[in-house]
């Protein structure tokens, strides 16, 4: 939009899940629900606004090999700003995203560092791989080089067991999350098994990604604990195929997998009903491709997550817990206007009609 002019969104404007209003303005790139007096430049747009969709499981900058050149990382911002994704968590990565913090076009970027494995075990190129020994010093390290966050890998294939074991003893994750929050960092984890996670969450962790592995047992440690989770539905789909990959080396790996995508719905909706927090996120980067938060949202409703929860768990809910504002007065003009109410059916997140950027159409 041309400086000095002012977009007027009309409709329905879901300040909140059940905070319903029918217009706002957007003056020098910030949302205000006055109409600016003398406003003559005036751009409208018509539809239901929510604010900007969050992908809290995202990794901008690498693809299966391992880090991207900048070119490769600004078209995955892209596609997934297209699709309505306009703040993502980027659990883990190790490309240098910080110029994209300079570009009004782009989304916004929490990042988590660079993940943290055990030697040999994760994904070539992805991680600092390193012993336990070494884990609190690399924990500070990212901790200071992310935006609040670190990602640890907690599990991971054990070749010589021919399955996933937890990565970290006990005393070395209560040791790291414990530098983390001295730093003012949270931490999360990507776990699939069940063998790590008492220890990570009985050690103060604020997250898991994945969460396959948790069972009754555990879930109401997770609730009284307050840890989060984000499923990551549209990558567990992919184990099938992983376990098939699989079946002739590591057999009892391949099993292991095909379990936990079979429950991978029940555990969803347990861990809800149970007052889990539960978030969206893609997994977009390594082997997934960006732009899949409508396909994630559209998944949890599957598990059995009522509609405008799982709308909240992209929106008003996942900026809260991220600390980032929603549709306030005064707050960065960041929304997505769509043609029908998404509180009725979360597949229209699937076809945005306008992408607000910073007060900017950009889409």
């Amino acid at each position: 939009m041309r400086d000095g002019a002012v977009l007027h969104v009309k409709g329905r404007v879901l300040v909140g899940p059940d905070d319903v209003r029918d217009e706002l303005w957007v003056v020098d790139g910030r949302i205000s629900y006055d109409r600016p007096a003398g406003a003559r430049d005036v751009r409208t747009v018509e539809g239901w606004a929510l604010p900007g969709l969050v992908d809290a499981h995202c990794h901008v900058g690498l693809d299966t090999r391992g880090p991207v050149p900048e070119d490769i990382s600004e078209k995955q911002a892209l596609t997934d700003r297209d699709a309505g994704t306009l703040l993502i968590r980027d659990a883990g990565s190790p490309s240098d995203t910080r110029w994209i913090d300079d570009r009004d076009d782009l989304p916004k970027i929490i990042r988590a560092g660079r993940h943290i494995a055990r030697t040999r075990r994760y994904i070539r190129n992805f991680a600092h791989e390193i012993e336990p020994d070494e884990l609190v010093a690399y924990v500070a390290k990212e901790a200071l080089r992310g935006d609040g966050w670190v990602k640890l890998v907690g599990d991971w294939i054990d070749r010589d067991l021919g399955d996933l074991s937890a990565c970290w003893p006990r005393e070395a994750v209560e040791a790291a999350i414990g530098e983390a929050h001295r730093l003012g960092a949270r931490v999360t984890a990507h776990c699939f098994a069940k063998d790590s996670l008492r220890d990570l969450v009985e050690s103060g962790i604020d997250c898991i990604e994945h969460a396959t592995g948790l069972t009754e047992d555990l879930i109401p440690l997770f609730a009284s604990r307050g840890v989060a989770i984000v499923p990551t539905l549209v990558n567990i789909a992919t184990f099938p195929s992983l376990a098939e990959g699989g079946e002739v080396r590591y057999p009892r790996w391949s099993a292991h997998m095909r379990r936990l995508h079979e429950r991978r719905y029940d555990t969803v909706r347990s861990a809800y009903d149970a007052g889990i927090p539960v978030y969206v996120g893609t997994d977009a980067g390594g082997s997934l491709a960006h732009g899949l938060v409508a396909a994630e949202v559209a998944e949890l409703v599957t598990a059995g997550i009522p509609p405008v929860q799982a709308l909240s768990a992209t929106a008003w809910g996942a900026r809260s817990w991220l600390g980032r504002p929603g549709l306030d007065e005064g707050a960065p003009a960041d929304l997505v206007v769509y043609a029908g109410d998404p509180r009725a059916d979360v597949r229209v997140l699937a076809a945005p009609r306008r992408v607000v950027l910073n007060g900017r159409v950009v889409g």
